[in-house]
Order: C-alpha cells, then structure tokens, then sequence
C-alpha cells in the first residue's frame, strides 16, 4: 500500500492575529512550538508488515527540533489497551505560524486536521481495521500484513476519494477541514498520550541528521520501520519519492524580518492583513482594552461597563453570523454541490467576517475616543478680579 498522489484544488483558509484553535484540539496542542513556514508534504512510501498481532499502524509526520523540521517514520505500535485506536498528530495554522497538536490513543480516532497520511487514515477516521473480542483484525486492503503470523484479517475495499500529501490544516495552500461533532465528541473520551516506544521513536528520529528536512530535501532515507526506534536493517523503509518543502533554516522567507508578524505591512490594524479569516470561528479573541485610569473611581467603573458591554454585544454578532454560515454550509453540503459553489459560499462568508471585524474595530475606536475626550479635564478658567 503507497500513499498514492492525485492533485486537487483546496479552498485557501488563512486566519489572522494570535491563535485560536477548535475546542476538539485544545486539549492537545503541543504548548511552546509555533512555526513560521509550513512542514513538508508526506513523503511517499510503503508500509511495512505488520509484526504481530494488535498492533496498530502510527503514520509517519514531520516534527520540529527546534531549527528544523525532522521526519518521525512511521511504525506499528502496541495498543496501550485494547480497544484503544492511535489519532494522529497534526500542524495547524494559528495565524502567526504553524502549531503542533499531539495525538493520542483513545476508545474513538478524533480529528487529526484532515491530513492524509494513507494506510487508512485518509483525513478522517480510520479504515485499517477494528476491534472484535478483544483482538485487532486488519484490512488487508490498506495494510501490509503477513497472514501467516497474523490472523485477524478481512478484507474490505476502502475508495479514497481526496488524496493529498499536504501536511497541515489551514494556512495558504492547507487543508480546509474542521471538526465533525462526532470528532468533537471524541476528543472528550478518555485519552492516553504516547506511549512510551513512541516517546522513544521521536526522539531518536530528532538525533539522526539524515531525517531533517534540510538534509532529505522532503525524502527521508527511513520513512518508515516494523517497529518503533528500528531504523537500521531490512526492515526499514526509505521514501520513494519526496514531499515538497516549503521552507527551512536561513532561507530568506523564514528571516526575522520577513515572518508573519515582523513585515511591515502586518504591523498595522487587522484591516490591512491579507488572507482574513473566513469564519468567526477563525478568528482570534478580540484583546480587552487596558482598563480605564482616569484617576476617578467612579468614572473608572463606568468605562469599565461600558467596555463589557460592547464586548458582550460584539460577542453576540460573531456567533450570531457564524450560526447563519453554518446553516449555509449544510445547505450547500445537503445539496452536494460542486467545488466552485462551495468556493462562493466560502468567499461570501470571508467578505461577511472581514465586514464584522472592520466594524468591531470602529465600535471600538469610537468608545475609546469618546472616553478620553470625555475624561479630559476642563481648563481651568482664569479667577475673576474682585471689583476695587
């Protein structure tokens, strides 16, 4: 089985400001790591034979090292308990750079970004096997497996419909998918994190130069093994063919000065970002304004209720459009159609979301040039001559 290459267009999602991930996410997501350049795309590889039973297929990903993005080959690991189904890691645009979610082991597989990463996990869910009385049994349709040492298998033909080897959601040129609610769900069950063979695996996938991105060019020599840390001998796997590579260390888009954030022309108001958010959902929380200190208690409180106020109403217009996009959403999904008019609803809705965002700017500047003038002192007027 090979992760196979068919190019399709994606809608372009590209949020702006600090960070605001999806509910299903926050409880995972790698705290400290934020990137400026996109990970390589999946590289191409086969799989190799599954070496015993109740193993589960963990795809491989590209990580970060700090410097540089670093291939962590894919590997058959041992359920932590039965039952127990791997949902893989992901990278997300947070809107001033990439951000690493963690997998985890749980009782459902959750949202992994949308990501195609083959061998069953094909953006959503999984369709390499599943668990019957205690056991895994295996779709031989999308794993390797040895049928003389494993004997759990079934046989079920699986169309994968949107391959891609793009590796992260959102972002230019990234995945545009969100959390279904059965995934949102999932990601409130009992979870165990990595355990500790792919604890392991990571790190030692982070010493070997040979799988940084700067070194493989997006083909890593061990782009898969049978087992986790095996990555010398006959049982490893090398790419057959690169993921693209988007940037790396030293390159001129990843400089200080041109990352999101240090150009110029992102120094100014949200107005004149390019590539606003499409959803209110996208967006990052709107900041709180300092606190009013006009050196009158009174008059301090006053602002500030009126600052709560106007966040409260703002608060309001964000999921009052966003309910309204949604249900559009499942119009144009009820109806199946086709790429382009779901590209239309998408543009109307960023024109929508941008509009938003411009008048909650105003709303905002408005009140705070209100306050001041209105907390300004008057100036003292000269004392009147007593008459002689």
């Amino acid at each position: 089985m090979t992760i196979q290459r068919i190019a399709i267009p994606f809608l372009v999602l590209a949020l702006f400001g600090t960070l605001s991930i999806p509910p299903v996410a926050q409880a995972q997501v790698a705290v400290g790591v934020s990137v400026s350049f996109a990970p390589p795309d999946l590289p191409v590889y086969e799989q190799p034979a599954c070496p015993g039973e109740d193993y589960i297929w963990t795809p491989g990903y590209w990580d970060w090292d700090g410097d540089d993005y670093f291939w962590v080959p894919g590997t058959w690991v041992l359920a932590p308990e039965p039952g127990f189904f791997w949902t893989p890691g992901y990278w997300v645009w947070g809107g001033s750079g990439f951000i690493f979610t963690a997998g985890y082991w749980g009782p459902v597989v959750g949202f992994y970004g949308g990501v195609n990463y083959g061998f069953g996990y094909f953006g959503r869910g999984y369709e390499g096997g599943r668990w019957e009385r205690g056991h895994f049994f295996y779709n031989r349709a999308v794993n390797n497996v040895n049928v003389t040492i494993v004997h759990n298998t079934y046989n079920t033909t699986v169309v994968n419909r949107s391959v891609t080897r793009v590796s992260y959601n959102g972002g230019n040129g990234g995945i545009n998918a969100r959390a279904s609610r059965e995934e949102e769900a999932a990601a409130r069950e009992r979870h165990i994190t990595a355990v500790e063979a792919q604890t392991r695996h990571v790190q030692e996938a982070r010493q070997d130069r040979q799988l940084r991105a700067a070194e493989n060019h997006g083909r890593p020599p061990v782009a898969a093994t049978e087992k986790p840390g095996e990555f010398r001998g006959n049982r490893v796997v090398a790419a057959r063919e690169a993921g693209a590579v988007h940037g790396g260390p030293g390159r001129a888009e990843n400089r200080p000065e041109n990352r999101p954030g240090n150009r110029p022309e992102s120094r100014s108001d949200n107005n004149a970002r390019p590539n606003p958010a499409i959803h209110p959902r996208d967006l990052p929380p709107r900041e709180r304004p300092a606190s009013p200190s006009t050196g009158d208690p009174r008059l301090d409180k006053k602002y500030q209720q009126q600052q709560e106020k106007l966040q409260q109403q703002q608060a309001r217009d964000r999921e009052k459009l966003q309910q309204r996009q949604d249900r559009d959403d499942q119009r144009v999904s009820k109806q199946r159609a086709d790429q382009a008019r779901q590209q239309q609803t998408e543009q109307r809705h960023q024109q929508e979301t941008q509009k938003l965002v411009e008048k909650h700017n105003q709303q905002q500047q408005k009140m705070q040039q209100r306050q001041q003038s209105q907390s300004r002192p008057e100036p003292s007027k000269p004392p009147k001559e007593k008459p002689h």
